[in-house]
């Protein structure tokens, strides 16, 4: 497939919005082990202008969705002309730009039934829920589960996920959001400001906020259950990590998209010249769902 020597692309220069410019650059060249996609969409995390502020200028977003254009001699898992998407290491350009160069090792087929900014908007709230609930949590059938922050980006993911696997999902989310949480598969959905104190003991929180909301969530249920977040180190003997790239777990989440046992959502899509705007979205409150920058197509 045909590879230009140059693209469009989202450079950050300094902190923050004012900081993104949209440029021309170099269309990166293949190390061994690397696949170059085509990117069709990338989403963003609210946050992540503050990640590579090490290493400017830099190529924000980590997720996307696209078509293999050229892989490296020693690369097999995929080939030119696949539909990818995954989540790339943050140590790296991320991936907002017609070309992306990532370790092949982390792409996954695309979700047959999923649109590329729908796929894009999968990899970092999905696996960021498997790992959280089956890595770190050892979650099982029959189990009880507490999600806080059961319709946030991750949060939406975790309700699902739990349910599927069989566990028993209490829910915690705003008023105004218990809708959402039900639809989502939870079986029971509380308040997480007011009615935390009468949710029977469960088996495992999964925290997705931090904050007033973990330590209460502590107070409450003690060492008697387990606890990861991913939003700060839980105090006591919780767990907290930060998520990583996993081509097998993205296999088996494309699986369950493709199954309609999971769904995305997507809050607002802008093209690669709106990134600005687009993270903008990103950082305000009362989103639904993730924000994709749709690159191609």
């Amino acid at each position: 497939m045909a590879v230009r020597r140059t693209m469009m692309a989202i450079r950050i220069h300094a902190p923050g919005v004012d900081g993104l410019r949209f440029e021309v650059i170099q269309t990166p060249t293949l190390r061994p082990g690397e696949a170059l996609v085509d990117v069709h969409a990338a989403a963003i995390t609210r946050d992540e202008l503050e990640w590579p502020l090490d290493r400017l200028p830099a190529v924000p977003s980590y997720e996307l969705s696209g078509v293999v254009s050229a892989v490296a001699d020693d690369v097999v898992t995929v080939a030119a002309g696949d539909e990818v998407f995954g989540l790339t290491p943050f140590d790296r350009d991320g991936v907002a730009a017609e070309y992306a160069a990532v370790p092949a090792a982390t792409l996954a087929p695309k979700p047959a039934t999923l649109s590329h900014v729908e796929s894009a908007a999968v990899p970092l709230p999905a696996l960021s829920a498997w790992q959280g609930l089956f890595v770190h949590g050892d979650l099982e059938a029959g189990e009880r589960v507490l999600v806080l922050g059961a319709v946030g980006g991750v949060g939406q993911f975790a309700t699902q996920l739990a349910r599927w696997r069989g566990a028993y999902t209490i829910a915690a989310a705003s008023p105004d959001a218990f809708d959402a949480a039900r639809a989502l598969g939870a079986h029971e959905v509380v308040d997480g400001r007011r009615e935390l104190d009468e949710v029977s003991p469960v088996d495992l929180v999964f925290d997705t906020v931090g904050g007033e909301l973990l330590e209460r969530t502590t107070a409450l249920f003690g060492s008697d259950r387990r606890l990861v977040s991913i939003a700060e180190d839980p105090p006591g003997e919780g767990t907290y990590f930060v998520v990583e790239p996993s081509r097998e777990q993205l296999i088996e989440l494309a699986r369950l998209m493709d199954t309609r046992q999971v769904r995305v959502s997507i809050d607002s899509t802008f093209a690669l010249s709106e990134a600005a705007a687009a993270f903008e979205r990103s950082l305000a409150s009362g989103k639904h769902g993730k924000v994709v920058i749709r690159v191609a197509g």
